[in-house]
């Protein structure tokens, strides 16, 4: 788009005001704020070049003019100028994401740091692995049935599954499952074990069988609740959004809550990101997702060992403060995958 330096400039200090305050932006305020040698009414000529454009428009016939998504999709890719993290921040997400964590606590924790520092919603899909290796697998009897599965994968992640089966086990029975499974299956990837165990259990048919039999079932059972944990996401500061008055038309609120509450849209959309070159920005619309038409959305793959894992990311309003909250993301991404390194 062909405009010329003022007009870039003021385009850029009208936005930067509009996310500062909320308020149309007046040709008198703009003057003021812009610093430039120039009148009113040159501004306001300015102004109708770029509403003509499409960048800016009037909400009310005599207001100032706010940015259109247009204009905020200009700012962010040719005007604006990034903020660097302070270093009180990079401590605190250094501090946070480390690396002896489990990979539940990193994912909340990334989740709850987004939120925390840009007072909007933060999201992390849960990671995907291409490689699952199972490397220890104990099991403890509950009450009802019911046998607590604990299994420790890849290099730490630990995954507590809760699973029913047709009778009592006793600890003593569980302890020699467990021991079968550890002695013929650790280290291997978990997809290919439970193909083995799904033959295990078609030919295993005489008594000499019955503890393989046992150690096979209940162990498939385990394994088949891991593959549920694979299109999930956390999500923390839904309520932040209460807090920006763009937001707070009841139609509007109750239409994005469905959105965050329907996890297939929202997966859809991160999942369109896993595969991007860095920061990906959606202002508005351009999501495609109804419910998000006041929303932005930026996200960062993250990834360990070569290996992208999932993605993260944050919602909030299109008057959000991109050049601080870009960094913020961008950030979070390389610390939780350095974090997340099978080798660490």
């Amino acid at each position: 788009m062909n405009l010329n330096p003022r007009a870039q400039f003021l385009l850029k200090s009208l936005v930067d005001l509009y996310i500062t305050d909320g308020q149309p932006v007046g040709s008198k305020k703009l003057a003021e704020a812009s610093g430039l040698d120039v009148s009113s009414a040159t501004i306001r000529n300015v102004m109708c070049q770029l509403d003509k454009l499409g960048l800016v428009h009037a909400p009310h016939t005599s207001a100032g003019r706010i940015p259109t998504e247009q204009g905020y999709r200009f700012f962010i890719d040719s005007l604006m100028e990034m903020q660097p993290l302070t270093a009180d921040l990079l401590v605190t997400l250094n501090a946070e994401l480390d690396a002896n964590q489990s990979t539940d606590i990193l994912i909340n924790s990334a989740s709850s740091l987004l939120s925390d520092f840009t007072k909007m919603a933060g999201i992390v899909t849960i990671p995907k692995r291409s490689q699952l290796t199972l490397r220890q697998i104990e099991f403890l009897p509950l009450p009802g049935k019911r046998i607590l599965a604990i299994l420790v994968i890849n290099e730490k992640e630990v995954e507590n599954r809760v699973i029913q089966t047709d009778r009592e086990y006793t600890q003593s029975e569980l302890q020699t499952v467990s021991n079968i499974i550890n002695s013929q299956y650790a280290g291997k990837d978990i997809f290919n074990i439970r193909t083995s165990l799904v033959e295990t259990l078609h030919q295993a048919s005489s008594d000499l069988d019955i503890q393989m039999r046992t150690a096979a079932s209940i162990a498939d059972k385990a394994l088949q609740e891991n593959d549920k944990q694979n299109s999930n996401y956390v999500m923390q500061g839904k309520t932040n959004l209460l807090n920006f008055s763009e937001l707070e038309d009841a139609g509007k609120l109750q239409q994005m809550f469905q959105v965050f509450n329907n996890t297939r849209d929202m997966i859809n959309i991160m999942d369109s990101c896993i595969n991007a070159d860095g920061v990906k920005v959606y202002v508005g619309r351009e999501s495609g997702i109804d419910g998000l038409g006041d929303c932005s959305l930026i996200t960062a793959p993250y990834e360990a060992d070569g290996e992208v894992l999932g993605v993260l990311g944050v919602v909030g309003p299109t008057r959000m403060n991109y050049k601080n909250v870009i960094p913020v993301v961008e950030i979070t991404a390389k610390l939780l995958g350095q974090a997340l390194k099978t080798e660490s």
